[in-house]
């Protein structure tokens, strides 16, 4: 560690707004605090979180670094720390909703922040599952409880979330019901999905019913319209309503349904059953585009248009 340079690059950003205000920067390296580890990183997923706080700063405020999806190489430990080692490769997604800085040669965070990283996955791929791929787990194992012959409604299942919520619920014995464009069907049924709903041609609410959980990352009035194809006590997870949870809630209980939001939040434990599955063949994250750290700003512009199926994915260069 010592022979670390003192500074690193990172995609800086000193005001809100669109994808050019992310410009390359020279930065102080972080240092491992007791409990932390330092983590080199070698590749950082993109997340609508990220083109939303870039925007909007929601939970920050500039001057910032975005990003939260990692995979690296642990470079440096600090006091306390006995799960990982300098050299081991680990994934995660630390500090979120606070300032990760993901989009930078080095993040330092608690350790019990990442995992190891699935050993079939490059890091390019790994980086694509922390966030989306807990939130998922969150959503249908954590909260939803999620077991074999459950009926599973996942919308824009050919998303970030979506495509990994589709594989884990199917790992969980579910069966699954898909909405996605008719193009992204194929993907999903070689993912898992029982039945595929083009959201373009078919109401859903036509389509499907007695669903035991649905999981929302539409919003909008994929709400209230996915309360109607859940069974009486079924359960709609939301994460995009997180702010109204409440109206939310209201809304499930006058249909004799149940209803919650979800925001992520870092968790070892879920990033290793995730690992897990990806090295048992259950979970393979769908990489769309891999663009060099220094094009951040072209790939905010790619993932706002909102037609990639998958993540997208920041390189950095050793």
């Amino acid at each position: 560690m010592d022979r670390m340079s003192a500074h690193m690059r990172a995609m800086r950003q000193q005001t809100l707004g669109g994808p050019e205000v992310l410009t390359p920067a020279e930065v102080e390296r972080p240092v491992p605090g007791p409990t932390e580890v330092l983590v080199e990183v070698h590749a950082a997923g993109v997340n609508p979180v990220d083109w939303n706080v870039r925007r909007h700063g929601l939970f920050l405020t500039p001057p910032f670094t975005v990003g939260w999806d990692v995979s690296g190489v642990v470079a440096a430990v600090g006091a306390g720390v006995t799960r990982f080692q300098p050299g081991d490769e680990v994934y995660g997604m630390p500090h979120f909703p606070r300032a990760a800085g993901a989009y930078a040669e080095y993040v330092a965070a608690p350790s019990r922040h990442f995992a190891r990283k699935p050993v079939t996955l490059s890091h390019v791929e790994a980086a694509a599952l922390p966030l989306a791929g807990l939130t998922a787990w969150q959503a249908l194992v954590d909260t939803a409880g999620v077991r074999a012959g459950d009926r599973v409604l996942v919308h824009a299942a050919a998303g970030g979330v979506g495509h990994l919520a589709v594989q884990i619920a199917k790992a969980r014995g579910a069966y699954v019901v898909a909405t996605a464009s008719g193009s992204r069907h194929d993907l999903l049924r070689g993912w898992g999905a029982d039945v595929c709903v083009d959201y373009r041609t078919t109401d859903f609410t036509g389509a499907v019913r007695d669903m035991d959980v649905v999981l929302d990352t539409v919003g909008g009035d994929y709400e209230e319209r996915s309360l109607s194809v859940l069974r009486p006590g079924g359960l709609l997870v939301s994460i995009v309503a997180v702010f109204a949870a409440q109206r939310l809630a209201a809304k499930a209980r006058e249909a004799g349904r149940r209803a919650v939001t979800l925001l992520v939040e870092p968790d070892h434990a879920g990033l290793t059953q995730l690992a897990a599955l990806a090295d048992g063949g259950q979970l393979k994250p769908l990489v769309a585009d891999v663009f060099p750290l220094a094009e951040a700003g072209r790939a905010h512009e790619l993932g706002e248009r909102g037609r990639t199926a998958g993540k997208i994915v920041l390189t950095l260069a050793r």
